[in-house]
């Protein structure tokens, strides 16, 4: 899947497809992205939540504090750190499961075993400098996916909301619209090709996201714009130069 924008060459701030002032309707922007020949790549970095703000654990933190920090916070797991070293992560699963091995008393267990003792999952982190794409894996098995810099220091946490929540911003969940879903062959300049023919209807993009169909060099696209009066030209206007539609839904 690839988020694309009219503009190139810079990097840009924010989460969501708008019309800039003093640019003509139709000219997309996607913010907290680099534009790179045209495809816009999000980072990690971009989108973590940082140090500061993410619920931790210490190597020595009891279970019982550890338990308290994941119910208090309504999270279902905690990064474990030795100082700004990522040790692993605790979850609800990993302290019941390490208890029923334990074989020792629930209280006895949770005050004198540490967080660090049971810490899972080493393994599992994202460098700062990732593309955001390939955090959907990640958080498919795990609720926090912690983020290390390139000193393979902890720097902050993405979690499965979090992702949740970019992808929503991505597709223009958050704003009512329609939503025209196309065809369109791989040939160069098609998405230039778009953006002019929105430019022409004056049409307010909220979000462009196209995927690729692959061997079969066509690529989909799903488009949202606001509503209006030229929907109907609109639409005709792409199916003239060769854009097949496959959906229109308002929303």
């Amino acid at each position: 899947m690839f988020l694309r924008s009219s503009e190139g060459g810079k990097e840009v701030y924010s989460t969501k497809f708008y019309n800039k002032k003093g640019l003509s309707p139709g000219y997309v922007v996607f913010y907290k992205c680099i534009q790179l020949n045209g495809v816009m790549v999000m980072f990690v970095k971009s989108t973590m939540k940082p140090k500061h703000e993410t619920i931790y654990v210490e190597t020595t933190t009891s279970l019982e504090e550890t338990l308290e920090k994941l119910t208090e916070n309504n999270i279902d797991g905690v990064p474990v750190l030795k100082g700004d070293e990522y040790i692993g992560t605790v979850t609800y699963n990993r302290i019941y499961k390490a208890f029923f091995e334990s074989g020792k008393e629930k209280d006895d267990f949770l005050k004198n075993t540490a967080a660090g003792d049971i810490a899972a999952r080493q393994d599992l982190f994202i460098d700062e400098d990732e593309v955001f794409e390939n955090t959907l894996l990640l958080v498919k098995d795990s609720p926090i996916v912690p983020v290390l810099n390139e000193n393979k220091k902890f720097i902050g946490i993405l979690t499965r909301a979090d992702v949740l929540d970019q992808f929503q911003s991505a597709f223009g969940m958050r704003k009512s619209g329609v939503r025209i879903a196309f065809a369109s062959s791989e040939a160069e300049g098609r998405i230039a090709k778009l953006a002019k023919i929105a430019k022409q209807f004056h049409e307010n993009i909220i979000s462009l996201v196209t995927f690729d169909e692959s061997g079969r060099n066509v690529r989909r696209i799903v488009m949202k714009i606001e509503k209006n009066e030229n929907i109907d030209r609109f639409v005709s206007k792409l199916e003239q130069n060769g854009f097949k539609i496959l959906d229109i839904k308002e929303d």
